[in-house]
Formats: C-alpha cells, sequence, structure tokens
C-alpha cells in the first residue's frame, strides 16, 4: 500500500478506492526516480529503516541495500500475503535485513520505542479517517523514532488527475504540516516528485 496505487481493478468511488488500494500490490516506485528519494532522505549505513504499508516492498529493498547488515528496515503492511511476497522476494535475493511484519497503521506498533531512525510512509494516509486515527498514528510514529528521527511522507497531489484518488481525498503539504505539527514533528523538507510530493518532519520534542 503506497503512493499514488493505480489498482488494477479501477477506483471510481471512494470505498471502492480505498478498499483497492489497501489490497492492491502494485505500489508507486515506478513513479518517482528511487535516488533523488533516497538522497533526499540521507539514509545511511547502520540505520534503521521503517516502511510503513510497504505494499511489495520496493522501498524496502532498495532501503536494506543503504542500511546495510549493520542496519534493518523494518516491512510492515496490514495484509499477510504482502509480507509473504516480500519475505520470499528478500530470501531469494540473499536479503537479510528485512523484517517483515503485519501491522495496522492505526493501532499500536509492533516496534520497540526510539529505535527507528526513518519512518517512511507512502501515499498511505489519503486513504485513511485521520479525522478518527491521527492520535493513534502520529503517537505512535512519535514513540518509535529516535530524538533524532525523521518521518517521510509520500502523498500524492492535489490536483485532478486521471488515476489516483479524486481529489477530496487528496492531501496538501500545508493540511499535513498543519495536522502533524501539534504531535511533536517540525518540517524540515518538502520535494517535487511529479505527480506526488515527499515531505518530511524531525522529531521536535518528546511527548
Amino acid at each position: 500500500m503506497t503512493d499514488t496505487k493505480i489498482c488494477k481493478k479501477g477506483c471510481d468511488h471512494d470505498t471502492s478506492h480505498r478498499e483497492n488500494e489497501q489490497r492492491c500490490g502494485r505500489g508507486s516506485f515506478w513513479m518517482h526516480d528511487p535516488d533523488l528519494i533516497f538522497s533526499e532522505l540521507k539514509l545511511k549505513a547502520g540505520e534503521f529503516f521503517l516502511d510503513m504499508g510497504c505494499g511489495p516492498g520496493d522501498y524496502s529493498i532498495w532501503a536494506s541495500k543503504i542500511v546495510g547488515n549493520s542496519g534493518m528496515v523494518y516491512a510492515l503492511d496490514k495484509w499477510q500475503e504482502l509480507i509473504d511476497n516480500l519475505t520470499e522476494k528478500a530470501d531469494l535475493e540473499g536479503i537479510k535485513n528485512i523484517k517483515g511484519m503485519v501491522s495496522d497503521i492505526a493501532r499500536p506498533l509492533p516496534i520497540e520505542e526510539s529505535c527507528i531512525d526513518v519512518y517512511f510512509i507512502s501515499t498511505v494516509l489519503h486513504s485513511l479517517d485521520l479525522a478518527k486515527d491521527s492520535d493513534v498514528i502520529f503517537s505512535e510514529i512519535h514513540r518509535v523514532l529516535k530524538p533524532d528521527g525523521r518521518l517521510a511522507i509520500v502523498e500524492c497531489k492535489k490536483e485532478e488527475m486521471s488515476f489516483g484518488p479524486p481529489l477530496h481525498m487528496r492531501l496538501s503539504p500545508e493540511e499535513l504540516e498543519n495536522l502533524i505539527a501539534k504531535y511533536g514533528f517540525e518540517k524540515i523538507n518538502l520535494v517535487d516528485l511529479g505527480y506526488n510530493y515527499m515531505i518530511q518532519f524531525r522529531k521536535s520534542y518528546q511527548k
């Protein structure tokens, strides 16, 4: 479940779009320049990377090669089949530093406190009920990040497009910044990715 997922079944209505995005195994990785994304993330060897809503795991696999055996990638998704597929792919490629786990972003995470350097979430937030789940989502992100940890969010631009979520479901960078700031984060970066954007935050204080 990542960025502007163009699900094969199509997503004409809010409900079907949310359901298809959650079950669709095709992510948005192919839409972006991964070198640009990871250069902006400034991920380093030995760091711990969390890919929430990892889907097919393309971002997780790319990150695993950067953090190396001294680091770790936690790949989380709410669908067991996606985690199983990613685990099998990692095994076939001989990747040892990806830990796949079934987890719902709107529930407490199976991750220890203050152990993540970069929490990455690609086109997941627009498909959630943030009015209901924001407190859990961002409090948990704050909890698992290290004191100097970063939150990186890829989202669909708030523009009319012939694919992806309808306009009213899309989140602008300003909306995200206004929402997230109260949970102990400050904006540090905004990058144009074409159809999407990536906005980064730093953990700014202890809650």
